[in-house]
C-alpha cells in the first residue's frame, strides 16, 4: 500500500516538474517562428490564435482587396483574416555589412515566417506559377518571385510553416531552412531576441523589440501616427508589447544608456501625448471606453528606462476590429481678417 502511495506520489511530482519545465521555457524561449528568423535590427511577432478562440476576429468589418490579392483567395482558398495563426518578421535596415540593393540602398527588407492553416499542395501550385526560377535547397523548393523590381523568395517549411524574404542576399532564406532543420534546439534564434525577449510580460500576444541606431553618433527619428516624430539616442533598445488578459495591457520600454537619454524620450512621449488626446477627443465625441484608456496611461522613467503603460477596454478592442476608424477632422483654419476698405474722400466744390 505505501509503496503504491510513493508511486502516485512520485508520478504527481513529474507532472508537476514538467508543467513547471513547460511555463519556464515559454517564459524564456521564443516561439518558434521567431527562432528560426535572422539577424536583423527589429523584430515583430502576433500570436493571433487566442483572439481567434475568443471570437474576437469573426466580425471584422470587410476590407477592400486588391485584385492580386482577390486572385491569390481563389487559387489558395487562404485568407489572412481566418487563417493566419502566428507571425513573425525581421526587419532588415540597411548596414555596412549588409549586402546592398543598388536600386534602393537605403529601404529597409523583411523577411517573415507564417504559421498557418492552409492548402500546401494548392500554395505550391500557386508560387510556381508566379516563379520563373525555381532553387532546391536542402530537400525545399524556393520560390523566386519577381515583385517591382526585386526579388521574394518563399519556401513552404512545412504543411503549417511558411518562409519568406525579400533581402537582396540569398543566404537569408537558407538560413532560415538551416534553422528550420535544428528547430528542436528551444533557447536558439536572432541575438536580439535571446538577449531582450525574457523582459516581455508573460502571455504577450503581440511585441516588438528594435535596436535604434547601433553604433551611430546620432539620434535617430520614428514617425509615429499623425507625423510626430520621437528622436532616440544612439544604442537605445526599444520594447513593446500587447497582453490580453480582462482588459488589453500595453507596454512600451525605451532603454537607453544614460538618464539624460530617457528623461529626453519621456518628455517626447508626454508631448505626443498630449497633442494625440487632443485630436481624438474631436473625434471619438467623448467615448467612455476611449477616455479609460487615456486615464490609464502612465509614463515613468526609471534611471536609464523610460516605460509607458496603458489599459484599453475590451469594449474598446471590439469597437476597433468592428468598425471603421474615425475620421479625425484638422481644427478648422481660422478665417482671415477682413481687408479694410479705402476711405472715400468727398469733394469739395
Amino acid at each position: 500500500m505505501k509503496r503504491r502511495k510513493l508511486t502516485v506520489f512520485l508520478a504527481v511530482l513529474a507532472v508537476l516538474i514538467a508543467i513547471a519545465a513547460a511555463v519556464l521555457l515559454r517564459k524564456t524561449a521564443p516561439p518558434e517562428p521567431v527562432r528560426l528568423l535572422p539577424e536583423a535590427q527589429a523584430y515583430l511577432y502576433i500570436d493571433l490564435k487566442p483572439l481567434q478562440t475568443a471570437g474576437l476576429l469573426d466580425k471584422t468589418p470587410p476590407v477592400q482587396v486588391d485584385a492580386d490579392y482577390d486572385q491569390f483567395v481563389k487559387e489558395t482558398g487562404f485568407e489572412f483574416e481566418r487563417d493566419l495563426r502566428e507571425a513573425a518578421i525581421a526587419v532588415h535596415m540597411p548596414t555596412a555589412t549588409s549586402v546592398p540593393d543598388p536600386r534602393h540602398p537605403s529601404e529597409n527588407r523583411y523577411s517573415e515566417v507564417v504559421a498557418a492553416h492552409f492548402d500546401a499542395q494548392r500554395v505550391a501550385a500557386y508560387l510556381k506559377k508566379l516563379s520563373p526560377n525555381i532553387e532546391e535547397y536542402r530537400g525545399r523548393d524556393i520560390y523566386d518571385i519577381p515583385r517591382e523590381d526585386r526579388t521574394v523568395r518563399v519556401c513552404v517549411l512545412a504543411p503549417d510553416l511558411v518562409a519568406v524574404s525579400n533581402t537582396n542576399d540569398a543566404s537569408v532564406i537558407h538560413g532560415i531552412i538551416d534553422r528550420y532543420h535544428k528547430l528542436a534546439y528551444p533557447f536558439g534564434g536572432p541575438s536580439l531576441i535571446r538577449e531582450h525577449y525574457r523582459k516581455l510580460p508573460f502571455g504577450t500576444l503581440a511585441w516588438a523589440i528594435a535596436e535604434i541606431g547601433p553604433g551611430s553618433n546620432q539620434n535617430t527619428a520614428v514617425t509615429l501616427p499623425g507625423g510626430f516624430n520621437l528622436f532616440f539616442p544612439p544604442d537605445t533598445i526599444l520594447l513593446s508589447s500587447i497582453r490580453y488578459l480582462t482588459s488589453i495591457d500595453l507596454r512600451f520600454q525605451a532603454l537607453t544608456s544614460s538618464d539624460q537619454g530617457a528623461r529626453r524620450i519621456t518628455d517626447q512621449l508626454n508631448a505626443f501625448l498630449g497633442v494625440f488626446h487632443m485630436l481624438e477627443t474631436q473625434a471619438s465625441g467623448g467615448d467612455p471606453d476611449m477616455n479609460a484608456f487615456f486615464d490609464s496611461i502612465k509614463v515613468q522613467q526609471d534611471d536609464k528606462k523610460t516605460e509607458l503603460t496603458a489599459s484599453l477596454p475590451k469594449g474598446f478592442l471590439k469597437k476597433l476590429l468592428t468598425e471603421p476608424p474615425p475620421e479625425i477632422q484638422p481644427p478648422a483654419p481660422a478665417p482671415e481678417p477682413e481687408k479694410p476698405q479705402p476711405k472715400k474722400h468727398k469733394r469739395h466744390r
